[in-house]
This record gives structure tokens, sequence and C-alpha cells, in this order.
């Protein structure tokens, strides 16, 4: 006789852990949740009499090859963070408020322990874009994935009022260009990462100087989310344009709020290049163009404003956390981003 966990799926342990990660799902919950955990489908209670003409929106994303950093490592409590970031900070972009969240988790075994730090990282996520994780998809796929190995997926639903939605249609000339901070690599570039490790032969146990701890401590700081600091400078300031530097870099992510003949000058040295973005560079002998295609180096996201609000920008962003740098400008000229 032929059971399904003689397959490979135990449906009990999946039981027990929906149990067991339960209580940190609650913690993101709010009275617009209006369906118990476990069900079929979520509901979410739209309060649409604050909005006149509310828009949805939504975005979903991974986290790429940061995630054999964390098998490798056997850590797996902050990897969640970067997934919900991924999405929210995509999101933000339009300065939409994110509602709440969904995340799909497939590996060949579940592991228990696991698959409930996974949970308790994108549980804290949600806590920083101030949403909620309304449900989410556990696969157990015995063949496809092996021994230690998963994949994520998230998805994330927001709302804005329309005449108040960031598209990038605003951009013009004259108008400066504020960066905040990125927290490191965030979750792109890691191929490449990975790649020059397995060159160069270090371990992602070694201590790394440049960094003051250890390199995979480094490459696993999560991505910062700014869903809080963004939604905030919104009420306050008349953003023009949001770029959440990704996949692409600088150049990749900016030219994709840049109205037709508008340019982005920026200004390299204007802001600081993280060391890890140094070492990787120096240790792969990687050329600077490259770099700029594949990592933030340093920034995590881009926001466009009129001149006259620079200061007043500034002074709101840092006062809520954010290391904030005035990196360039918008001109008059064919659409592209010329690092100078």
């Amino acid at each position: 006789m032929l059971t399904y966990k003689e397959a490979g799926v135990d449906i009990e342990k999946a039981d027990r852990f929906v149990e067991g990660i339960k209580p940190f799902i609650k913690e993101t919950l709010n009275k617009n949740v209006i369906t118990p955990i476990g069900g079929f489908a979520s509901a979410y209670l739209l309060e649409i009499t604050k909005y006149r003409e509310p828009v949805i929106t939504s975005s979903t994303d991974g986290v790429g090859t940061k995630l054999k950093v964390a098998q490798i490592l056997n850590r797996h409590d902050t990897i969640g963070i970067d997934l919900v970031a991924m999405c929210v900070n995509d999101l933000v972009t339009t300065t939409s408020k994110p509602l709440f969240f969904l995340d799909y988790f497939a590996t060949g075994k579940l592991e228990t322990e696991v698959a409930i730090n996974l949970v308790k990282g994108i549980t804290e996520g949600c806590k920083q874009a101030g949403c909620a994780l309304v449900g989410g998809e556990t696969a157990e796929m015995p063949g496809v994935y092996g021994e230690g190995e998963y994949d994520l997926a998230g998805f994330a639903v927001g709302i804005v009022e329309r005449e108040r939605m960031v598209d990038g249609s605003k951009t013009d000339e004259g108008q400066i260009l504020i960066g905040l901070a990125s927290s490191g690599v965030h979750s792109n570039g890691y191929s490449l990462i990975r790649k020059l490790v397995e060159m160069k032969g270090y371990n992602y146990k070694d201590f790394i100087p440049e960094f003051n701890r250890t390199l995979g401590e480094e490459l696993l700081t999560p991505t910062r989310i700014y869903v809080k600091s963004i939604l905030e400078l919104s009420e306050r300031i008349d953003i023009k344009a949001i770029a959440h530097i990704t996949g692409g870099g600088i150049p990749g992510n900016l030219i994709r709020v840049l109205n037709q003949g508008v340019k982005a000058v920026i200004e390299e040295g204007s802001w600081e290049v993280k060391p890890v973005f140094k070492w990787i560079q120096k240790e792969g002998n990687i050329p600077k163009e490259e770099m700029y295609r594949t990592f933030n180096m340093g920034l995590g996201m881009l926001i466009a404003v009129d001149e006259k609000d620079k200061k007043e920008a500034v002074k709101i962003l840092e006062a809520l956390g954010e290391e904030v740098f005035i990196i360039g400008r918008l001109e008059r000229g064919e659409k592209s981003v010329e690092i100078v």
C-alpha cells in the first residue's frame, strides 16, 4: 500500500506548520481582514469612502538567488523580510499604501523550523510595511527541489488616490534627484556574487575586515523597506517620480520613470558607496559600468522633487530615519540616465 507520505508529502506536518505560524500572522492583521487564517481565500474590507477615485495596485516578486546564500548558511530568519521588501518597495513607487501580502513557499520536503523562520521574516517585513499577511501557499514538491532547497514568491496589493498616484508622468527639467541609502546589496546581483565567491574560493563564513563581519552576514542583510518614509513624504511634498533600484541598477530603473525629452544626470561621488560594493568590484575585477547595471551601489530608492521642495524633503526623510543624498538633477535632452 502506497501513501502520499511515502511519496514525500506529509500533510499532517504541513497542518502542524500552519498551526505553528498562526501567532506570528495574527500580529500583522487588522480590522479590515475579515476572514480567519486557514481559509480557502482571504477577504479584506476596503474602506473606499476615504477615497474619491481609489486605485488598486499590485506587485509580485521573489528574492532571486539570495535564497542560495541563506540555504548554504542555514539561516532563514531574514529572507522573508527581503521577500516583502521587493514587493512593497515596488508598490510604493506609486505612493500606494500596501494593504495586504501573500506568500508562496515551495520546497522538496517541509522542514518545519526552516519554514517557521521564513514566516517570521515575512511577518516582520509586513509589520515594517504596515500591511497584513492574509494568506499563502506551502507546497511540498519532492523531485522538483533537492534536499534543503526552497523557493519563495510574494504578492502585495495596495491602494492609492488616483489624483495623487505617482507614475513618472510629472518628471521635467529642473527637478532634483534624492537618493535614499540602501542597507546593502538588497536582493539583486547574487548570481554574480555567488560566482565570484566560487571563483575566488571564499567561504560565506569568512570574516571580511572591510565589513567587520562575515561575508554571509553582510550578504544576508535584509532589504530596507521604504514604505512608511515615502508615504509620509507624499503627504507633505509633491513627489514627481520614485524609482526602486533593483536589477538593472540606477540606469535601468530610473529611466523607467522619466518622460520623453528628459534625461537624468547623476553625480558620482554624491553618495556613499557601501564597502560591500567596493569589495565586490575589487575582488571580481568588475567594470564600473557592470557594477552600475547590476547593483544598487548604495541607493535603494530615488525620488524626484521640485527644487523648491528639496530642503524640506531631505529634512522630512532624515527625521524618519533615512540616510539621504542629493545625487543629481533632471535636464532637457534625450531620455537617458548619465552618471558623471
